[in-house]
């Protein structure tokens, strides 16, 4: 079986191993390196993640140049009609940045494998190492999956929108400071991106988190603009609004060390 049709964003173990084969696919594992090594799922290539990021201060979260993109993805061997399947070994952050990436490239042909590679057999990973493809690949960007700070600053105070700070709860109140304020985003919203794995189920995203976003407010009638502190964090939920079927996401990539260091930008605390 190598259809992909008819999955959901959000696959599992068993969806995916009869479909190792598919000519269709692209495996991206964004594990770390050494994890990678020990064993990943066969024909995974290794993506590092700070790859998917600028990391140039003072917002290292921010995309890539196109020209990064453009060998990244010609590495992996990107075309059209490919089907990306992509996982790590945190529940699903840099993962969910690299859908995130998809989105920006207008690739729309992706699956998340639920709980990453803790939640694959462990008596069928692999140790070789796919060769680099070095395609030719000519990119464009789409703006539309990510708020800059300028878009976030006019819609502050919107009834449709809510913003999604995927912090943890000292750095959204200020007691830990990371950046030149601390704080969070008037009017955000927050919940850990670990609150919305389950810890005792390989780390897969949580069976009741779309009744519990809906209690906090999170909502699918709003537009949902997520951040963290580098737009690693707030991939996982990015990565969750959209396989909730959210229409209107947004990945705030500046995140908190841009609006945290930017002098002009309203915090509460």
């Amino acid at each position: 079986m190598t259809d992909f049709s008819g999955l959901p964003l959000v696959i599992e173990a068993a969806d995916l191993l009869p479909r190792l084969g598919s000519p269709q696919l692209i495996l991206v594992d964004l594990s770390s390196a050494n994890r990678y090594v020990s064993g990943h799922i066969p024909g995974a290539r290794f993506v590092e993640g700070k790859r998917t990021q600028l990391g140039q201060p003072p917002a290292p979260g921010l995309l890539p140049s196109l020209g990064e993109l453009e060998k990244l993805f010609s590495e992996l061997g990107h075309r059209d009609g490919a089907v990306y399947v992509v996982y790590d070994d945190e529940g699903g952050g840099w993962a969910g940045r690299f859908i995130w990436l998809l989105d920006v490239i207008g690739h729309k042909a992706y699956h998340y494998l639920n709980g990453g590679i803790q939640a694959w057999p462990a008596d069928t990973l692999s140790t070789d190492v796919p060769a680099s493809v070095n395609s030719p690949v000519h990119l464009r960007i789409d703006n539309a999956p990510t708020a800059t700070r300028e878009y976030l600053q006019s819609r502050l105070g919107a009834d449709d929108l809510v913003i999604w700070d995927a912090r943890g709860p000292q750095e959204f109140s200020g007691e830990k400071v990371l950046a030149a304020k601390g704080g969070h985003i008037p009017g955000a919203i927050n919940f850990e991106w670990t609150a919305g794995m389950d810890l005792n189920d390989h780390l897969r995203i949580r069976h009741d988190i779309q009744h519990v976003l809906e209690q906090l407010g999170i909502t699918p009638d709003k537009e949902v603009i997520t951040h963290c502190q580098t737009h690693r964090r707030s991939g996982f939920t990015y990565l969750v609004a959209k396989a909730l079927g959210y229409p209107r996401v947004k990945a705030y990539a500046g995140s908190w060390s841009e609006w945290g260091n930017h002098p002009d930008t309203p915090v509460e605390v």
